[in-house]
């Protein structure tokens, strides 16, 4: 954690507004690149919705169904090396073919008794139709799962919201002067209105955050934050818009089989060419066997089972944790597994933190913190920081592990907030690694997690996929690693969870400590 901390410096000066979010000019160079990334993420166009919405002609997942497709070499069989392609044909809820892409699909290839798991590539050819690959990795039976996340419709309903409710989550800020206190609502994207309004973007970072101003009462006396709340579904959605989002009917649904929905892979055979899928070339960033993650990408992923094990990977190392709450599962993973580790009493919240623990002897220390807003949490003022600034201040070098994840917190905003987040701490990165080169930069991705009707229009899969695609993107080409949480949670039998369940975690940490230890013969 850095020792210096600087608090923005509040003005009343109304933030110059596109839509009601504040795009201040880019360099040229990131404007470019936020176009580029823009259209990298650009899904399909949607059908518009009548009003009222009838249901009938929408995507039904219990009329859709899918296709193995006969092998393509090999005289008709799988082996080991191969892709297994896999067609999908949505129809409505009358039993009609869909006409139109833009349906949100999910798809993994398993084997329950062996622990084995791969996420699949979905391929929309917007038609109704689309495809799945995937790769074949284990010998035995392999079956198709195939989900509906959302229906086209759905996502016509997102990407309204997103354009039209950027502040459909919102916060507070109390100001508190002598002895009078006042709460006001905050966000990063905050309506215009005859009130005034504090400006507290980052001066250093230049990420926007705006609270109104009440009577009388200075913009420096802000000196707490916190979610004020959601705005309520119906006042968000169009008559019947709901039924979009329907548990066990439209919303993380399983598209059934037609025809057998699993393949028997035989062992590689030698001397033989790979079949490679004719649809797109997709490569795995790794898969799960007997349980364990084994990645793709040339790390050897090694298991660090029990406390001594981890510890000699750790020894002499410190290792700063920043992000959310998908990352603090990472120090509370640490803080359980390694009885030396000793966490201080910061005074802190078990929610918030700031957190660090000790190991005196073997010279270990691990903490966390949150990134700056959006925040659903309560908290002083004191404990917002954003991981550009704290990687400005941190003192790297090749005993330094620095891990952030940073996406659950901006399902309900404009894509662009996120880009320039992420290019400031790109920024941040590339500078640290000038500096100290052989600090380990390590980076969690998004995940899949479970789905109602609240989270969906507030936090969608869908919303996490455009994450995970720009933060692969932007840190392309760094020497940083990557921690693949969206194909780790979707590969794996357990279900699909913000916060994942702890036989993901330990899989996770693995690859955490194998990159950590790359040194040691990882």
């Amino acid at each position: 954690m850095s020792s210096t901390i600087v608090y923005p410096k509040a003005t009343t000066e109304p933030p110059k507004v596109r839509s009601i979010c504040n795009f201040p000019p880019l360099s040229p160079k990131d404007a470019l690149e936020e176009r580029l990334l823009l259209e990298s993420v650009s899904w399909p166009e949607t059908p518009a919705l009548p009003s009222p919405l009838s249901l009938e002609l929408t995507s039904d997942p219990a009329h859709s169904s899918f296709t193995i497709l006969p092998a393509r070499g090999g005289g008709g069989q799988w082996h080991v090396g191969d892709q297994l392609e896999v067609s999908i044909a949505i129809s409505d809820f009358k039993g009609q073919p869909k006409k139109s892409g833009g349906d949100f699909l999910l798809a993994r290839l398993h084997n329950l008794t062996l622990g084995a798991g791969v996420a699949g590539k979905v391929v929309d050819h917007l038609n109704g139709s689309y495809s799945a690959v995937f790769p074949l990795l284990w010998e035995g039976a392999a079956q198709v799962e195939v989900t509906l996340v959302h229906p086209s419709e759905a996502i016509t309903v997102l990407n309204r919201l997103t354009s039209e409710q950027p502040d459909r989550i919102f916060f507070k800020s109390v100001l508190s002067l002598g002895s009078r206190s006042q709460t006001t609502i905050c966000n990063m994207c905050l309506r215009q209105t005859k009130q005034p309004i504090c400006d507290f973007t980052d001066p250093r970072t230049g990420d926007p955050w705006f609270c109104y101003n009440p009577k009388n009462m200075s913009c420096d006396a802000r000196i707490a934050h916190s979610m004020a709340g959601y705005k309520q579904t119906p006042a968000l959605l169009k008559a019947k818009e709901d039924k979009l989002f329907q548990g066990r009917v439209n919303l993380k649904v399983c598209i059934p089989a037609s025809g057998p929905a699993g393949v028997t892979v035989l062992p590689k055979k030698e001397g033989q060419p790979e079949v490679e899928s004719s649809i797109v070339n997709f490569q795995a960033s790794g898969y799960y066997y007997q349980g364990l993650w084994r990645a793709l990408d040339g790390t050897k992923v090694r298991q660090f089972t029990g406390a001594s094990a981890i510890t000699q990977c750790l020894k002499g190392k410190v290792v700063h944790l920043y992000g959310d709450s998908t990352i603090r599962q990472w120090f509370e993973f640490l803080n359980a597994a390694l009885p030396d580790l000793k966490e201080f009493n910061l005074g802190s919240s078990r929610t918030n933190g700031p957190f660090m623990a000790l190991d005196y002897e073997n010279k270990i220390m691990v903490t966390f913190c949150l990134h700056g807003p959006p925040l659903r949490f309560v908290g002083s003022i004191e404990e917002i920081r954003y991981i550009a600034n704290e990687l400005e201040d941190l003192i790297a070098g090749p005993n330094i592990v620095v891990v952030f994840g940073i996406w659950a917190h901006f399902g309900s905003f404009p894509i662009e907030l996120y880009i320039r987040r992420l290019q400031r701490i790109r920024s941040a990165v590339v500078r640290l690694l000038d500096r100290a080169p052989k600090t380990v930069i390590i980076i969690r991705t998004a995940n899949p997690k479970a789905l109602l009707l609240d989270v969906a229009i507030n936090n969608s899969d869908w919303f996490s996929l455009q994450f995970d695609k720009v933060l692969r993107a932007i840190f392309k080409g760094l020497n940083v690693h990557l921690i693949d949480a969206w194909e780790m949670v979707l590969a794996h039998h357990l279900p699909n969870s913000l916060h994942p369940q702890p036989p993901i975690i330990k899989n996770m940490m693995d690859v955490l400590f194998s990159y950590t230890c790359l040194q040691k013969g990882g």
